[in-house]
Protein backbone atom coordinates (compact mmCIF):
# COMPACT_ATOMS: atom_id res chain seq x y z
CA UNK A 1 0.00 0.00 0.00
CA UNK A 2 0.84 3.67 0.24
CA UNK A 3 3.99 4.35 1.49
CA UNK A 4 2.87 7.46 3.75
CA UNK A 5 0.85 5.13 5.24
CA UNK A 6 3.41 2.64 7.21
CA UNK A 7 2.93 2.26 10.35
CA UNK A 8 5.94 0.87 12.16
CA UNK A 9 6.09 -0.50 15.08
CA UNK A 10 2.52 -1.80 14.70
CA UNK A 11 0.49 -5.07 14.88
CA UNK A 12 -1.68 -5.51 11.42
CA UNK A 13 0.60 -4.08 9.74
CA UNK A 14 0.52 -1.93 6.05
CA UNK A 15 3.64 -1.55 4.31
CA UNK A 16 5.02 -0.29 1.15
CA UNK A 17 6.29 -2.34 -1.50
CA UNK A 18 10.13 -0.74 -1.42
CA UNK A 19 10.08 -1.90 2.20
CA UNK A 20 8.08 -5.47 1.50
CA UNK A 21 9.60 -7.22 -1.52
CA UNK A 22 7.50 -9.74 -0.74
CA UNK A 23 3.61 -9.14 0.13
CA UNK A 24 4.29 -10.88 4.04
CA UNK A 25 7.28 -10.12 6.68
CA UNK A 26 8.00 -12.01 9.52
CA UNK A 27 6.67 -11.31 12.97
CA UNK A 28 5.07 -13.74 15.53
CA UNK A 29 1.97 -12.73 17.45
CA UNK A 30 -1.22 -14.25 17.08
CA UNK A 31 -4.47 -12.34 16.23
CA UNK A 32 -8.09 -13.24 15.96
CA UNK A 33 -11.13 -11.47 15.59
CA UNK A 34 -14.94 -11.44 16.31
CA UNK A 35 -17.59 -11.39 14.24
CA UNK A 36 -20.55 -8.74 14.98
CA UNK A 37 -23.50 -9.81 12.82
CA UNK A 38 -25.26 -6.03 13.79
CA UNK A 39 -22.05 -4.15 12.88
CA UNK A 40 -21.57 -5.99 9.65
CA UNK A 41 -25.21 -5.72 8.49
CA UNK A 42 -24.54 -1.69 9.36
CA UNK A 43 -20.89 -1.83 6.97
CA UNK A 44 -22.58 -3.87 4.68
CA UNK A 45 -25.34 -0.77 4.45
CA UNK A 46 -22.52 1.76 4.32
CA UNK A 47 -20.00 0.09 1.98
CA UNK A 48 -23.42 -0.98 -0.75
CA UNK A 49 -22.71 2.06 -2.64
CA UNK A 50 -19.36 1.39 -3.48
CA UNK A 51 -21.22 -1.32 -5.66
CA UNK A 52 -22.66 -1.00 -9.43
CA UNK A 53 -25.88 -1.20 -9.61
CA UNK A 54 -25.31 -3.66 -12.78
CA UNK A 55 -23.60 -5.76 -10.06
CA UNK A 56 -26.40 -5.26 -7.73
CA UNK A 57 -28.90 -6.18 -10.98
CA UNK A 58 -26.85 -9.57 -11.52
CA UNK A 59 -26.69 -10.75 -7.94
CA UNK A 60 -30.18 -10.81 -7.88
CA UNK A 61 -30.96 -12.22 -10.52
CA UNK A 62 -28.56 -15.07 -9.66
CA UNK A 63 -29.58 -15.80 -6.47
CA UNK A 64 -33.51 -15.85 -7.11
CA UNK A 65 -32.22 -18.59 -10.52
CA UNK A 66 -34.03 -21.62 -9.88
CA UNK A 67 -32.59 -24.54 -12.20
CA UNK A 68 -32.20 -27.95 -12.13
CA UNK A 69 -29.04 -27.78 -9.88
CA UNK A 70 -30.44 -25.41 -7.54
CA UNK A 71 -33.31 -27.98 -7.11
CA UNK A 72 -30.94 -31.14 -6.46
CA UNK A 73 -28.83 -29.40 -4.02
CA UNK A 74 -32.20 -28.92 -2.06
CA UNK A 75 -33.17 -32.67 -1.98
CA UNK A 76 -29.63 -33.78 -1.22
CA UNK A 77 -29.49 -36.42 1.87
CA UNK A 78 -27.89 -34.79 5.06
CA UNK A 79 -25.05 -36.43 6.81
CA UNK A 80 -23.87 -36.57 9.91
CA UNK A 81 -22.76 -33.09 10.84
CA UNK A 82 -19.24 -32.18 9.93
CA UNK A 83 -18.92 -28.64 11.80
CA UNK A 84 -21.70 -26.71 13.54
CA UNK A 85 -22.34 -22.50 12.66
CA UNK A 86 -21.06 -21.96 16.37
CA UNK A 87 -18.62 -23.67 15.32
CA UNK A 88 -17.54 -21.82 12.16
CA UNK A 89 -18.12 -18.35 13.85
CA UNK A 90 -15.57 -19.49 16.64
CA UNK A 91 -13.03 -19.83 13.51
CA UNK A 92 -13.41 -16.17 13.00
CA UNK A 93 -12.86 -15.27 16.75
CA UNK A 94 -9.16 -14.19 16.50
CA UNK A 95 -8.08 -12.83 19.93
CA UNK A 96 -5.43 -10.02 19.54
CA UNK A 97 -2.28 -10.75 21.70
CA UNK A 98 -1.92 -6.61 21.88
CA UNK A 99 -5.03 -4.99 24.19
CA UNK A 100 -5.25 -1.56 25.37
CA UNK A 101 -4.82 1.86 24.40
CA UNK A 102 -1.68 0.80 22.08
CA UNK A 103 -4.22 -1.72 20.03
CA UNK A 104 -7.18 0.82 20.09
CA UNK A 105 -5.24 3.23 18.59
CA UNK A 106 -3.10 1.70 15.58
CA UNK A 107 -6.25 0.32 14.80
CA UNK A 108 -7.56 3.52 14.59
CA UNK A 109 -5.30 4.83 12.12
CA UNK A 110 -5.01 1.90 10.13
CA UNK A 111 -8.74 1.99 9.81
CA UNK A 112 -9.00 5.38 8.91
CA UNK A 113 -6.32 4.69 5.74
CA UNK A 114 -8.12 2.06 4.59
CA UNK A 115 -11.23 4.09 4.60
CA UNK A 116 -9.56 7.13 2.44
CA UNK A 117 -8.06 4.55 0.25
CA UNK A 118 -11.60 3.70 -0.48
CA UNK A 119 -13.31 7.30 -0.77
CA UNK A 120 -10.54 8.53 -2.57
CA UNK A 121 -10.26 5.55 -5.37
CA UNK A 122 -7.19 4.80 -4.78
CA UNK A 123 -7.42 1.39 -5.03
CA UNK A 124 -9.13 1.93 -8.63
CA UNK A 125 -5.66 3.09 -9.59
CA UNK A 126 -3.75 0.28 -8.00
CA UNK A 127 -6.27 -1.82 -9.94
CA UNK A 128 -5.65 -0.25 -13.88
CA UNK A 129 -1.39 -0.16 -12.58
CA UNK A 130 -2.11 -3.93 -11.75
CA UNK A 131 -4.26 -4.63 -15.51
CA UNK A 132 -1.19 -2.94 -17.03
CA UNK A 133 1.24 -6.14 -16.04
CA UNK A 134 2.98 -8.29 -18.60
CA UNK A 135 2.13 -12.11 -18.98
CA UNK A 136 5.07 -14.05 -17.72
CA UNK A 137 5.41 -16.03 -21.17
CA UNK A 138 3.20 -17.45 -23.68
CA UNK A 139 1.56 -20.24 -22.74
CA UNK A 140 2.93 -22.33 -25.58
CA UNK A 141 1.56 -25.89 -23.90
CA UNK A 142 -1.67 -24.41 -23.12
CA UNK A 143 -2.17 -23.24 -27.12
CA UNK A 144 -0.99 -26.34 -28.77
CA UNK A 145 -3.64 -27.59 -30.98
CA UNK A 146 -4.16 -30.95 -28.84
CA UNK A 147 -4.71 -29.11 -25.67
CA UNK A 148 -7.24 -26.51 -27.20
CA UNK A 149 -10.65 -28.43 -25.99
CA UNK A 150 -9.11 -29.14 -22.35
CA UNK A 151 -9.42 -25.32 -22.03
CA UNK A 152 -12.99 -23.72 -20.82
CA UNK A 153 -11.99 -20.47 -22.44
CA UNK A 154 -9.41 -19.99 -25.13
CA UNK A 155 -8.10 -16.26 -23.57
CA UNK A 156 -7.41 -18.00 -19.94
CA UNK A 157 -4.35 -20.11 -19.82
CA UNK A 158 -1.71 -21.29 -17.41
CA UNK A 159 2.13 -19.87 -17.62
CA UNK A 160 4.15 -22.64 -18.95
CA UNK A 161 6.89 -21.91 -16.39
CA UNK A 162 3.81 -22.67 -13.70
CA UNK A 163 1.13 -24.82 -14.71
CA UNK A 164 0.50 -28.23 -13.08
CA UNK A 165 1.86 -31.43 -14.96
CA UNK A 166 0.18 -34.76 -15.38
CA UNK A 167 2.14 -37.83 -14.79
CA UNK A 168 5.53 -39.03 -16.67
CA UNK A 169 4.88 -37.30 -19.82
CA UNK A 170 4.20 -33.86 -18.03
CA UNK A 171 0.66 -33.97 -19.69
CA UNK A 172 -1.96 -31.00 -19.85
CA UNK A 173 -4.48 -29.10 -17.70
CA UNK A 174 -5.49 -25.67 -16.96
CA UNK A 175 -4.32 -25.22 -13.69
CA UNK A 176 -1.65 -23.43 -11.92
CA UNK A 177 0.96 -23.84 -8.87
CA UNK A 178 0.61 -20.19 -6.45
CA UNK A 179 2.97 -20.08 -3.71
CA UNK A 180 3.47 -17.40 -1.50
CA UNK A 181 5.39 -16.99 2.22
CA UNK A 182 3.68 -16.10 5.06
CA UNK A 183 6.53 -15.68 7.37
CA UNK A 184 8.22 -18.67 7.51
CA UNK A 185 5.22 -20.76 6.35
CA UNK A 186 4.18 -21.58 2.90
CA UNK A 187 0.80 -21.01 1.46
CA UNK A 188 0.16 -23.60 -1.68
CA UNK A 189 -2.44 -23.88 -3.91
CA UNK A 190 -3.30 -25.10 -7.25
CA UNK A 191 -5.93 -22.89 -8.80
CA UNK A 192 -7.80 -24.14 -11.67
CA UNK A 193 -10.38 -24.10 -14.17
CA UNK A 194 -13.61 -25.73 -13.53
CA UNK A 195 -13.76 -28.89 -15.38
CA UNK A 196 -14.80 -29.91 -18.45
CA UNK A 197 -16.29 -33.28 -18.91
CA UNK A 198 -13.61 -33.97 -21.02
CA UNK A 199 -11.37 -33.06 -18.47
CA UNK A 200 -12.47 -34.82 -15.40
CA UNK A 201 -10.30 -37.68 -15.43
CA UNK A 202 -7.26 -35.43 -16.07
CA UNK A 203 -8.68 -33.13 -12.75
CA UNK A 204 -8.40 -36.26 -10.25
CA UNK A 205 -5.25 -37.02 -11.37
CA UNK A 206 -4.19 -33.93 -10.71
CA UNK A 207 -6.08 -34.05 -6.92
CA UNK A 208 -4.28 -37.78 -7.11
CA UNK A 209 -0.97 -36.32 -7.60
CA UNK A 210 -0.70 -33.59 -5.39
CA UNK A 211 -1.62 -35.39 -2.57
CA UNK A 212 -4.42 -32.17 -2.49
CA UNK A 213 -7.03 -32.75 0.11
CA UNK A 214 -8.85 -29.98 -0.23
CA UNK A 215 -10.90 -28.18 -3.31
CA UNK A 216 -12.35 -24.93 -2.77
CA UNK A 217 -15.39 -24.36 -5.59
CA UNK A 218 -16.39 -20.86 -5.74
CA UNK A 219 -18.94 -21.28 -8.55
CA UNK A 220 -21.90 -23.15 -9.17
CA UNK A 221 -21.96 -25.50 -12.08
CA UNK A 222 -24.78 -23.00 -14.28
CA UNK A 223 -25.35 -19.44 -13.36
CA UNK A 224 -27.50 -17.01 -15.15
CA UNK A 225 -28.54 -19.83 -17.47
CA UNK A 226 -24.68 -20.84 -18.53
CA UNK A 227 -22.73 -23.98 -17.72
CA UNK A 228 -19.57 -22.67 -15.62
CA UNK A 229 -18.65 -25.78 -14.25
CA UNK A 230 -19.31 -29.78 -15.61
CA UNK A 231 -19.82 -31.92 -12.06
CA UNK A 232 -16.89 -33.73 -11.34
CA UNK A 233 -18.35 -35.49 -8.19
CA UNK A 234 -20.61 -38.47 -7.04
CA UNK A 235 -24.24 -36.82 -5.48
CA UNK A 236 -27.16 -38.84 -5.51
CA UNK A 237 -29.25 -41.02 -7.13
CA UNK A 238 -25.20 -41.81 -7.69
CA UNK A 239 -23.03 -41.95 -5.06
CA UNK A 240 -20.17 -43.22 -7.07
CA UNK A 241 -18.26 -42.01 -9.95
CA UNK A 242 -16.11 -44.38 -12.22
CA UNK A 243 -13.06 -43.40 -13.70
CA UNK A 244 -10.45 -44.90 -15.99
CA UNK A 245 -7.80 -44.99 -13.31
CA UNK A 246 -10.02 -43.80 -9.75
CA UNK A 247 -13.33 -44.80 -8.60
CA UNK A 248 -15.01 -41.95 -6.42
CA UNK A 249 -17.54 -42.67 -3.67
CA UNK A 250 -19.75 -39.91 -1.98
CA UNK A 251 -19.04 -40.43 2.01
CA UNK A 252 -21.00 -37.97 3.65
CA UNK A 253 -22.80 -34.02 2.56
CA UNK A 254 -23.29 -31.32 5.04
CA UNK A 255 -25.10 -28.22 3.65
CA UNK A 256 -24.97 -25.24 5.07
CA UNK A 257 -26.72 -21.68 4.41
CA UNK A 258 -24.00 -20.44 2.02
CA UNK A 259 -21.77 -23.31 1.38
CA UNK A 260 -22.09 -27.02 0.56
CA UNK A 261 -19.11 -29.71 2.80
CA UNK A 262 -18.68 -33.24 0.42
CA UNK A 263 -16.78 -35.88 1.79
CA UNK A 264 -15.05 -37.56 -1.37
CA UNK A 265 -13.43 -41.13 -1.48
CA UNK A 266 -11.19 -41.04 -3.86
CA UNK A 267 -9.71 -45.50 -4.36
CA UNK A 268 -6.76 -45.64 -7.10
CA UNK A 269 -8.25 -48.53 -8.84
CA UNK A 270 -4.55 -49.83 -9.38
CA UNK A 271 -3.38 -49.82 -6.03
CA UNK A 272 -6.30 -50.02 -3.76
CA UNK A 273 -4.78 -47.01 -1.90
CA UNK A 274 -7.74 -44.68 -0.36
CA UNK A 275 -7.81 -41.34 0.40
CA UNK A 276 -10.63 -38.79 1.74
CA UNK A 277 -11.05 -35.52 -0.09
CA UNK A 278 -12.75 -32.52 1.41
CA UNK A 279 -14.71 -30.94 -0.90
CA UNK A 280 -16.61 -27.05 -0.33
CA UNK A 281 -18.46 -25.32 -2.35
CA UNK A 282 -19.48 -22.27 -1.84
CA UNK A 283 -22.87 -21.17 -2.95
CA UNK A 284 -23.41 -17.54 -2.97
CA UNK A 285 -21.33 -15.72 -5.06
CA UNK A 286 -22.09 -14.47 -8.40
CA UNK A 287 -19.56 -14.56 -11.26
CA UNK A 288 -18.00 -11.09 -11.40
CA UNK A 289 -19.55 -10.50 -8.62
CA UNK A 290 -19.02 -10.39 -4.45
CA UNK A 291 -20.56 -11.85 -1.21
CA UNK A 292 -22.98 -9.74 0.10
CA UNK A 293 -22.01 -10.92 3.60
CA UNK A 294 -18.14 -10.85 4.21
CA UNK A 295 -18.70 -12.96 7.44
CA UNK A 296 -19.92 -16.14 5.05
CA UNK A 297 -16.70 -15.86 3.17
CA UNK A 298 -14.57 -15.62 6.22
CA UNK A 299 -16.00 -18.40 7.73
CA UNK A 300 -15.58 -20.76 4.51
CA UNK A 301 -12.06 -19.58 4.05
CA UNK A 302 -11.19 -20.34 7.96
CA UNK A 303 -12.78 -23.52 7.61
CA UNK A 304 -11.16 -24.08 4.38
CA UNK A 305 -7.75 -23.43 6.08
CA UNK A 306 -8.06 -25.75 9.71
CA UNK A 307 -9.19 -28.46 7.81
CA UNK A 308 -6.33 -28.63 5.00
CA UNK A 309 -3.47 -30.61 5.99
CA UNK A 310 -1.55 -32.05 2.82
CA UNK A 311 -0.79 -31.21 -0.68
CA UNK A 312 -2.35 -27.40 -1.82
CA UNK A 313 -5.31 -26.32 -1.32
CA UNK A 314 -7.10 -26.47 -5.13
CA UNK A 315 -9.52 -23.38 -5.73
CA UNK A 316 -11.48 -23.29 -9.08
CA UNK A 317 -14.27 -21.04 -10.16
CA UNK A 318 -14.97 -21.23 -13.85
CA UNK A 319 -12.08 -19.72 -15.70
CA UNK A 320 -9.89 -20.25 -12.27
CA UNK A 321 -8.52 -16.30 -11.96
CA UNK A 322 -11.88 -14.39 -10.45
CA UNK A 323 -13.84 -15.54 -7.82
CA UNK A 324 -10.33 -18.55 -7.24
CA UNK A 325 -7.97 -15.12 -7.00
CA UNK A 326 -10.06 -13.58 -4.64
CA UNK A 327 -10.18 -16.32 -2.25
CA UNK A 328 -6.12 -16.72 -2.36
CA UNK A 329 -5.97 -13.30 -1.33
CA UNK A 330 -8.57 -13.27 1.41
CA UNK A 331 -6.64 -16.48 2.63
CA UNK A 332 -3.48 -14.84 2.60
CA UNK A 333 -4.40 -11.70 4.60
CA UNK A 334 -6.32 -13.37 6.99
CA UNK A 335 -3.23 -15.46 7.46
CA UNK A 336 -1.08 -12.04 7.73
CA UNK A 337 -3.40 -10.28 10.37
CA UNK A 338 -3.66 -13.67 12.20
CA UNK A 339 0.26 -13.79 12.81
CA UNK A 340 0.43 -10.11 12.73
CA UNK A 341 2.17 -9.57 9.41
CA UNK A 342 2.59 -6.48 7.10
CA UNK A 343 0.00 -6.80 4.12
CA UNK A 344 0.36 -4.78 0.72
CA UNK A 345 -2.94 -6.03 -1.03
CA UNK A 346 -1.45 -4.65 -4.36
CA UNK A 347 1.65 -6.57 -4.10
CA UNK A 348 0.03 -9.62 -2.88
CA UNK A 349 -2.60 -9.70 -6.18
CA UNK A 350 1.02 -8.48 -8.51
CA UNK A 351 2.56 -11.64 -7.18
CA UNK A 352 -0.93 -13.87 -7.46
CA UNK A 353 -0.96 -12.38 -11.41
CA UNK A 354 2.80 -13.43 -11.87
CA UNK A 355 1.84 -17.10 -11.29
CA UNK A 356 -1.54 -17.06 -13.02
CA UNK A 357 -2.79 -14.26 -15.41
CA UNK A 358 -5.36 -12.28 -14.56
CA UNK A 359 -5.87 -13.38 -10.89
CA UNK A 360 -8.87 -11.32 -9.21
CA UNK A 361 -10.79 -10.29 -12.71
CA UNK A 362 -12.81 -6.92 -11.81
CA UNK A 363 -12.04 -3.53 -9.76
CA UNK A 364 -15.36 -4.38 -7.28
CA UNK A 365 -13.54 -7.84 -6.83
CA UNK A 366 -10.25 -5.85 -5.82
CA UNK A 367 -12.07 -3.25 -4.07
CA UNK A 368 -13.94 -6.43 -1.82
CA UNK A 369 -10.51 -7.33 -0.38
CA UNK A 370 -9.87 -3.98 1.17
CA UNK A 371 -13.43 -4.13 2.20
CA UNK A 372 -12.97 -7.76 3.72
CA UNK A 373 -9.61 -6.20 5.66
CA UNK A 374 -11.67 -3.34 6.48
CA UNK A 375 -14.54 -5.56 8.35
CA UNK A 376 -12.10 -7.69 9.78
CA UNK A 377 -10.43 -4.90 11.64
CA UNK A 378 -13.15 -2.92 12.80
CA UNK A 379 -14.47 -6.34 14.33
CA UNK A 380 -11.17 -6.64 16.29
CA UNK A 381 -11.59 -2.87 17.67
CA UNK A 382 -15.67 -3.50 18.47
CA UNK A 383 -14.34 -6.86 20.34
CA UNK A 384 -11.51 -4.54 22.11
CA UNK A 385 -14.44 -1.87 23.22
CA UNK A 386 -16.20 -4.57 24.30
CA UNK A 387 -13.85 -5.74 26.85
CA UNK A 388 -13.48 -2.73 28.23
CA UNK A 389 -17.09 -2.15 29.08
Amino acid sequence: MCSKHVLSPVSFKQDSESKCSSPLQSQSTELEFGANADRLQKYSRCESSLRTDSQESETDSWISEEDGVARRISVLPRGRTLVSEDELTQLTHIMPSLTGVDLRSRLRVLIQSLRRQIEEQEILKEFVALEHMKPLDGCQVGKAPENREKNRYRDILPYDATRVPLGATRGYINASYIRTHIGEEEHFYISTQGPLPCTVADFWQMIWENESDVIAMMTKEVELGKVKCHRYWPEPPQDSLDLSEFHLRLDNCQILEYFIIRIIEIINKQTGERRFVKHLQFTTWPDHGTPRLIEHLVKFIRYMRKIHQTGPITAHCSAGIGRSGVLLCIDILLSCIEKDLCFNIKQIVRELRHQRFGMIQTKDQYLFCYEVVLQVLQNIETMESHLLQ
